[in-house]
């Protein structure tokens, strides 16, 4: 009876898209490798001046607007090549505190650099607040040397007064950890909080005093300490499985909110007295997913919550408040789509909230609460039309072993979801990171090229908690990729996919698993797609920068282990001889994240092991490409290598 009842949806969301008449009408390749122009958009506190990230080419800015005056930009922020915005944030009505990244390619989160910077809103007054690679000159005219360590915004006063809290840990000191009141307008710093524990956070009260530290201890349990005077008082010590971990205090100060959760499950919600001594669970999901896509008001009071699996659907806490109502009533006016509020002015009157969903990659708005009035900003990519993107459709199967395992299927818009060609496309990380709902620019591609797409939140993945993300550790070829076959035959089962015409397709760790599924099942795919992949697990210990400090060093330990043996039996380029399948190898030739060494091993194994494969790189390209130009022609060429291995896509009916 479940699976009926899921057909019976699956078949009403294809049936309810608009159908795509021919193959002439597909959205063109180029659409998908435009990259998302505007990010990051931020109200100032008085709600006059609108600030954002920009790509310009490969360069990246910071763009202040008037919003009485959205036709020219106020000032333009260039930063240098390879650096993004990390976060933006307004400390006064004038004033803009930008925190830097390191953009390593499109398949890897940015990296963040632990510098900040602050601009006017005439860009003419730029500040460098926290720099490893400068000086500083200070108020007095002398100057400070470059800062050795790393720090990030902790947080803005309730009443911007172009200052702000910023939480440092320094190399010449990793066991304690600080946090200072900075004026970001000529980066004098003044000590409010420390701690001698090593990579806490702090929670500062609307007071501006230093109320809360909080962090994961060596003895890997949560901590949260409460300022008694000078003193550091506990007032929750988790057991080992157990997660607490403080959101935010409310303006009012009567709410701690925080993420718990016994186990290691999925978290909730949690409202906490600020002593600690009485709790109530907000929101909560009975065993599989954690609690997600909060949505905040301007008095750091959660509105509505929904999970991290599945359609988010987030539900209201409190009906009865005037912003709850008003995020029902904007669900209601973009009915398709998810709603989530990216920044207030300081009084609440002005919001600027987003429109996304599973086909759409994201639209924001200006919402004026007095005047009643919506006015669309921009499109994250304008170049793709929702109404021929595939519904993406959350399911669940169970493994081999009897766990259940969350699955998404992006549908091809207008086809019968009946034995589609598949492609099974892993993502990577391999863990905390998760495959969602929303937008995804390569399954929508591949699925408007007629292939259905199938993605698993195999164990270590994230969105269900620090148990099911360990599961994963030291299983990178072996119970990881179980996962993915075990979702492959679910799908052949259930006739979704044609198992004559399956392929697989994925970047990163998503690479290897695109080597590593064909390994463990010979007669599963008719060939393999490894885009930025890791191919020899051992070389993780001395070529890429995941080894580079204590951090990545732990990591590879507990994500691969260390035993030679070991690394080697789950290293595709070790076993390149069972490979029965056509490859096709992509890589990025400045891939800092997987040096191009990775993939010319597993070149080199197929070539001895006399094995077919397609190979594609790029001088100039990271972790996954990034110019236009190559994205375009590294679609074109998937596109033709899938027709050649597994058939042209369904046509739209």
């Amino acid at each position: 009876m479940r699976n009926g009842r899921v057909r019976a949806l699956v078949v009403a969301l294809c049936l309810w898209m608009p159908v795509i008449a021919t193959a002439e009408d597909r959205v063109p390749v180029e659409a998908f490798a435009t990259h998302a122009s505007y990010t990051l958009p931020k109200l100032s506190p008085d709600g006059k001046y609108l600030a954002l990230a920009v790509e310009q080419g490969d360069q990246h800015a910071v763009l202040i607007y008037q919003l009485d005056d959205m036709g020219h930009p106020k000032s333009v922020l260039r930063l240098p090549k390879f650096q993004v915005a990390g976060d933006l944030h307004w400390v006064g009505q004038e004033r803009l505190v930008v925190e830097l990244a390191k953009f390593v390619g499109s398949l890897d989160r940015p990296e963040w650099l632990g510098e900040i910077i602050a601009t006017d809103v005439d860009g003419k007054r730029i500040t460098p607040i926290f720099n490893r690679s400068w000086y500083v000159a200070g108020r007095s005219g002398d100057a400070r040397s470059a800062d050795e360590g790393y720090a990030f915004v902790a947080g803005v006063p309730v009443k911007t007064n172009d200052h702000f809290y910023m939480q440092t840990y320094m190399w010449d000191d990793e066991n304690d950890t600080w946090l200072y009141d900075v004026n970001a307008n000529n980066g004098l710093r003044h000590l409010i909080g420390q701690i001698n524990m090593k990579n806490m956070k702090f929670m500062v009260d609307p007071d501006g005093n230093v109320r809360y530290a909080y962090g994961l201890n060596n003895a890997d349990s949560y901590v949260l300490y409460l300022r008694q005077g000078s003193q550091w008082a506990p007032i929750h010590t988790s057991s080992q499985g157990i997660t607490f971990e403080p959101i935010t205090l409310s303006q009012d100060e009567q709410h701690l909110y925080v993420y718990s959760n016994t186990k290691r499950g999925p978290n909730s919600l949690v409202d906490m007295s600020p002593d600690g001594t009485h709790s109530t669970v907000l929101a909560k999901d009975d065993g599989f997913s954690s609690v997600d896509y909060i949505q905040w008001g301007p008095d750091d009071k959660p509105i509505a919550v929904g999970n991290a699996a599945g359609i988010p659907n987030p539900a209201v806490l409190d009906a009865s408040q005037p912003l709850a109502q008003l995020y029902q009533g904007l669900s209601k006016k973009f009915p398709n789509d998810f709603i989530d509020f990216s920044s207030f002015s300081e009084d609440g009157s002005k919001l600027v909230f987003e429109a996304e969903s599973d086909r759409n990659p994201g639209v924001y708005y200006l919402f004026d609460r007095k005047q009643m009035k919506i006015e669309k900003l921009f499109s994250e990519n304008p170049a793709i039309d929702p109404n021929k993107m595939g519904a993406r459709v959350p399911m669940h199967f169970k493994t081999d072993d009897g766990h259940t395992l969350e699955a998404i299927l992006t549908v091809p818009a207008g086809a019968s979801m009946n034995n589609l060609p598949m492609v099974l496309m892993p993502h990577g990380g391999p863990f905390e990171i998760s495959d969602t709902w929303f937008y995804d620019d390569y399954a929508q591609f591949l699925a408007s090229r007629g292939y259905l797409v199938l993605q698993i939140n195999y164990r270590g993945s994230g969105g269900r908690g620090p148990g099911f993300v360990k599961a994963g550790y030291g299983k990178w070829g072996t119970r990881i990729q179980q996962d993915l076959i075990d979702g492959v035959k679910w799908a052949e089962d259930q006739h979704y996919a044609d198992p004559a015409r399956v392929c697989v397709f994925g970047g990163s760790f998503g690479g290897y698993s695109a080597m590593m599924t064909v390994i463990r099942a010979p007669d599963m795919f008719k060939c393999a797609i490894g885009y930025a992949g890791v191919y020899d697990l051992a070389m993780m210990y001395n070529k890429g920068s995941i080894k580079d400090g204590d951090f990545g060093k732990n990591y590879l330990k507990d994500a691969i282990g260390t035993d030679p043996a070991v690394l080697d039996a789950n290293s595709p380029d070790k076993l390149a001889d069972k490979i029965t399948v056509p490859v096709f190898l992509i890589h990025g030739e400045d891939d800092e994240r997987v040096p191009l060494a990775q993939v010319k091993a597993m070149r080199a194994a197929l070539d001895a092991a006399h094995k077919p494969y397609e190979w594609l790189t790029k001088p100039g390209e990271g972790h996954g490409f990034y110019n236009e130009q190559n994205l375009v022609e590294m679609y074109n060429r998937i596109q033709a290598f899938l027709e050649k291995n597994i058939g042209p896509g369904v046509q739209p009916n």
